[in-house]
């Protein structure tokens, strides 16, 4: 064989192999991250402090390691209000755009309600909106069935504020686990009808009686949330090591959310906190279980929903989503890719 045929085998040879030694190494880096979180998942290094309780909820505080010190997050809630960011109607109710006008990064949570465009949407997964972004895709649910235009004053071209979280643990499993716009909606008309029993006034707005927003708004369940947030809302001050926490209704564990960002949960703990009370609130005509939550009985829940195994997912070139779930809890997590892979947020749902 002539050398000049064997520098062209040679050369075809380094063209078959070079992309499938990328493929090879970016595979190994991504088996590498999952690796590397099922590592951090298995025995997390929390201390849990509490019960801090108000009727039948419960809560307790997670502590732990700040492991982003520094890094400082703008919220949808916040560059919404500060006109940092915007949402636009896209007219598809599953998805929404935005764009980020500041220069921080802004950070989208899974259950976020943005208010306003053709109808109230709910933000159905973790996001984090890079500075100057220009405008990019984001997932949504409706959270207000039947209305499809513009609202009172409000704009139906982009939505104008994010002050609520979706509440109950069946609407955030209808969105994050079966992803069902169909059973979206029912679980908001499921809560809006134990709201309006357990405030004894219906909840439903005359404006838009499907929304769970406006339902959250309501003068009567906003009255009752209210000794709930003014009792356990003062539990995270002074003290500088919490990232999250757990809680409990009428004696069950319920859910979880822990940051590795103090500074993170501290900004979304009101948000957090009244979502909580809302839930609560739904939840008031239910059997409370006589013996006081234990302490060990809510770190076995942070430890039992990380075991299944990890479905990685990638939703942006920058944020990563895993999935842990088995029949009795869901847990997932947010890396962010920019961070070297790591994780911003922890959402634990207890199922059962």
């Amino acid at each position: 064989m002539t050398p000049k045929k064997l520098v062209t085998i040679a050369v075809y040879c380094l063209l078959i192999a070079l992309p499938i030694g990328l493929f090879i190494n970016a595979q190994a880096q991504r088996n590498s991250s999952t690796r590397r979180s099922d590592e951090s998942s298995a025995t997390p290094k929390y201390r849990l402090s509490g019960p801090y309780t108000h009727n039948n909820l419960s809560i307790f505080l997670v502590h732990g390691k700040d492991l982003l010190p520094g890094k400082n997050f703008l919220t949808l809630q916040e560059a919404l209000a500060q006109n940092k960011v915007r949402v636009y109607e896209t007219k598809e109710v599953n998805e929404l755009a935005i764009q980020n006008l500041s220069n921080q990064d802004v950070y989208v949570q899974s259950g976020d309600i943005v208010r306003g465009g053709d109808q109230d949407r709910m933000i159905s997964i973790d996001f984090i909106v890079p500075p100057k972004s220009g405008r990019m895709p984001i997932a949504a649910f409706c959270v207000e069935s039947g209305r499809w235009s513009r609202r009172g004053g409000e704009q139906s071209e982009t939505f104008g504020s994010s002050n609520n979280s979706v509440a109950t643990r069946d609407l955030k499993l209808a969105a994050k686990s079966a992803k069902s716009q169909e059973a979206v909606w029912a679980n908001v008309s499921v809560a809006q009808q134990k709201l309006s029993k357990n405030v004894g006034a219906i909840v439903n707005s005359s404006a838009s009686a499907t929304s769970f927003e406006l339902a959250v708004e309501n003068a009567k369940v906003k009255e009752t949330s209210a000794a709930y947030i003014n009792t356990l809302d003062g539990i995270i001050s002074n003290k500088p090591d919490v990232i999250g926490y757990v809680f409990a209704i009428n004696g069950q564990v319920n859910s979880a959310d822990v940051y590795a960002s103090h500074a993170l949960f501290t900004k979304l703990w009101p948000k957090l906190l009244k979502a909580s009370a809302v839930e609560a609130i739904a939840e008031l005509n239910q059997p409370v279980k006589a013996e006081p939550i234990a302490e060990e009985t809510v770190g076995a829940f942070l430890v039992e929903s990380e075991k299944p195994s990890a479905q990685p997912k990638d939703v942006t070139s920058r944020v990563r989503m895993l999935t842990r779930e088995d029949d009795k809890n869901a847990f997932y997590e947010t890396q962010d890719r920019s961070q070297k892979d790591a994780w911003v947020h922890r959402n634990y749902i207890r199922k059962q």
